[in-house]
């Protein structure tokens, strides 16, 4: 596999790029869904739906979304791949997907009335399963583009950026589709088709650059993995690493419910800024907040060799949440105060805090959680491991928040008896203040749990271990200490043979300063000068007891003595053999 020395710019770049344009088209549709549904947009040409009917139909679209990348991760670490499911994904489900959803806003193209069959197919199952496909796969498939080892330390700056991408994405198609669809509906909803096309054409562009790497087909919800010193890397402890930011998550959640209730009472900022479009708030603390650690915090510690634990960015993430939710509680005095007081309402840009301390913590918190699935995951678990951090951070909440609203349901009351309080008055008479004192509660329950010393020492351990897998590769097995000795032995003939070479090549192989091994004589070495060879010296060389010495040219036959030893030495020169034929013949004679 080749990594790039930057792959930010050279193939990442690309990654980002479709992750920005699509989550440009998802929250296209997610913000103006209610609306649409409603007849907002269209009096004449809608779903017919009622609040009730229109909420349902979103919350199911976002659980479907927050489920489906369970398939995203068994078709890429089990079947096709990263880079194939992510196609698989746009092409199959999501696009397909959008460009039914925008075919129901133009009357009579599916039909005389409106096709709500058609509807249900695009924003129930094409469209969600398309967008739990890509999640699940984008964001691992972007961090497999850096060395697991030699750039570790870019990964923690690179989620940090996928993050900034998607909050990108999030406020150009925030504000650009409702503003849209206010004039045009049918206009709005192609936006996100052209926009997905878009996307898919530049990450095609990149294709000769990613590191692509092919599916494992192994059990991937074995508790097991491939690596039998890794089998204490599963599916369980990328689970109960990310349930540590549940207590966040549920703060964040708020943001397309109850912060939406609350603001419904309070009065719109110059004539058009009302509590939905207040969620591009978060957005662009989101890019501030990204932009300021991810460009000069985190460095600026990486410099000094600090690097703060998991658990305690959770830790820090859950404080904005509290934060957020505190100052909800301080809004929620003020609605109240100011009706009673003066019967008048305050403006939406009080709210504007809660949602910025709700962007701070996503940077710490839920970026972090991204980054700790990827890193604690064993090799061919990447994706499903990623699909596990998305239900914690999407579904889980979710539920857990649905269940909270239906048992805390008499604080939501007004004094008719009802839960319609989207009017000031009616509002008044409720206490919402007593949920977000729980929401309060299990925030700050969020920064204890992760400030244990038994969690962080968990999550810590689990980091640690898979930094040694990735440290220490496997090496193969050595003989055993008896079968390397025999193999170090070397019988007579064998040194007989090594002679015979000597004689023929020189002193043996020999590197050079290119780095490659040739056979010869030693180049770099100096030549010595031609020493006079006596008779004793012969004897002594040869281990030759005779009287006479017959010196013998070397053949292709073995040496007459096969117990000789090799000399040591550069070949004999020309001069040096006609010494010795001068000496053969004066013994002869």
């Amino acid at each position: 596999v080749n990594y790039s020395l930057n792959p930010l710019t050279y193939s990442v770049i690309f990654i980002l790029i479709i992750e920005l344009l699509e989550r440009f088209a998802f929250y296209g549709i997610n913000y103006t869904q209610t609306s649409f549904l409603t007849g907002a947009y269209d009096k004449n040409w809608n779903a017919g739906m009622e609040a009730v009917s229109a909420s349902t139909y979103v919350a199911v679209s976002v659980a479907v979304a927050y489920t489906t990348p369970f398939i995203g991760a068994v078709l890429a670490d089990g079947m096709l791949g990263d880079y194939w499911t992510l196609l698989f994904g746009t092409l199959v489900f999501y696009l397909p997907g959008l460009i039914l959803i925008a075919l129901t806003t133009i009357p009579g193209v599916l039909g005389y009335d409106f096709n709500k069959a058609a509807l249900a197919t695009g924003l129930l199952f094409l469209w969600p399963v398309g967008t739990g496909i890509v999640k699940s796969v984008v964001n691992v498939f972007g961090a497999r583009q850096f060395h697991p080892l030699l750039q570790s330390s870019l990964i923690e700056s690179y989620y940090v950026n996928f993050y900034m991408s998607i909050n990108i994405g999030a406020l150009v198609g925030g504000i650009v589709v409702p503003l849209t669809a206010q004039v045009n509906v049918s206009v709005a909803y192609f936006m996100p088709v052209a926009m997905l096309t878009i996307g898919i054409a530049v990450f095609l562009t990149g294709t000769q650059r990613y590191v692509r790497k092919n599916p494992t087909n192994s059990d991937l919800f074995s508790t097991k993995v491939a690596r039998p010193e890794a089998e204490s890397f599963n599916l369980g402890v990328v689970l109960r690493i990310s349930l540590l930011i549940i207590p966040f998550n549920i703060a964040y959640s708020q943001m397309s419910t109850t912060f939406i209730v609350q603001g419904t009472v309070m009065r719109k900022a110059f004539g058009f800024i009302d509590a939905a479009c207040m969620n591009n708030a978060d957005t662009v603390s989101v890019l501030l907040f990204g932009s300021l650690i991810g460009s000069h915090f985190y460095p600026w510690l990486q410099k000094r060799g600090i690097k703060i634990p998991t658990t305690y960015k959770f830790a820090i993430g859950s404080f904005f949440g509290v934060l957020a939710i505190g100052w909800a509680l301080l809004v929620e005095h003020m609605i109240h105060h100011s009706y009673n007081e003066h019967g008048s309402k305050i403006s939406i840009l009080w709210q504007s805090m809660s949602y910025v301390f709700i962007g701070a913590g996503e940077i710490f918190a839920v970026s972090a959680a991204y980054e700790a699935a990827f890193s604690v995951s064993p090799p061919e678990k990447k994706v499903l491991a990623s699909a596990v951090n998305l239900f914690c951070i999407g579904s889980l909440p979710n539920l857990i928040c649905i269940f909270l609203y239906h048992a805390c349901a008499p604080w939501f009351r007004n004094s008719r008896g009802t839960t319609n309080i989207t009017r000031i008055h009616d509002y008044a008479s409720a206490h919402v203040d007593s949920y977000f004192w729980l929401l309060f509660g299990i925030a700050v329950s969020g920064v204890f749990l992760n400030l244990i010393p038994a969690v962080k020492e968990f999550v810590e351990d689990v980091e640690e271990k898979n930094s040694d897998l990735i440290k220490t590769p496997k090496t193969p097995v050595r003989p055993p200490l008896r079968e390397r000795k025999e193999l170090d032995e070397e019988s007579p003939l064998l040194r007989a043979q090594r002679h015979q070479a000597y004689l023929k090549y020189g002193s043996g192989p020999s590197l050079n300063r290119s780095g490659s091994m040739r056979a010869g004589a030693n180049m770099t070495a100096k030549p010595k000068q031609a020493k006079h060879m006596k008779k004793r010296m012969l004897r002594v060389l040869y281990r030759d007891k005779r009287r006479s010495v017959t010196m013998r040219t070397p053949t292709n036959n073995l040496p007459p003595i096969a117990g000789l030893i090799p000399p040591t030495g550069t070949p004999p020169t020309p001069r040096a053999k006609l010494e010795q034929a001068r000496l053969t013949r004066a013994n002869s004679g």
